[in-house]
């Protein structure tokens, strides 16, 4: 499976971006596909997934109510939407890619995009 991680920039807080993941190798309905991020000097750490079994989904409580993921099966691609953009969300952005039903963490996922940089500014 390869992900291609697009979409990142360079926004105004309260702005809104829209980050896709391109897959191959494998349909997207069949994996359960999720985002993670890395803010400069910290650790990676989830934002939200999208389950290959119901579409179910699942979110960081900094996600809620301002991201949501969806899968685009005809594209084979999975999006972030971004909403109201705050500083902290500044970070690479990554998908990636697991057949477990649920993930959550990195270790759960075992195929990676290169990641995508997004940068809010005030």
């Amino acid at each position: 499976v390869q992900l291609q991680a697009s979409g990142g920039g360079l926004v105004q807080a309260g702005d809104s971006l829209r980050l896709s993941c391109a897959v191959s190798g494998r349909t997207v309905n069949t994996y359960t596909m999720g985002w993670f991020r890395q803010a400069p000097g910290k650790e990676r750490e989830f934002v939200a997934e999208i389950s290959w079994i119901g579409s179910n989904t699942e979110y960081a409580d900094s996600a809620k109510g301002r991201f949501a993921i969806s899968r685009d099966n005809a594209k084979n691609t999975v999006y972030l939407q971004m909403n109201s953009l705050k500083l902290e969300d500044t970070a690479v952005y990554y998908c990636a890619a697991t057949r477990a039903l649920v993930g959550l963490t990195s270790r759960a996922y075992d195929y990676w995009g290169q990641g995508t940089l997004v940068t809010v500014s005030s």
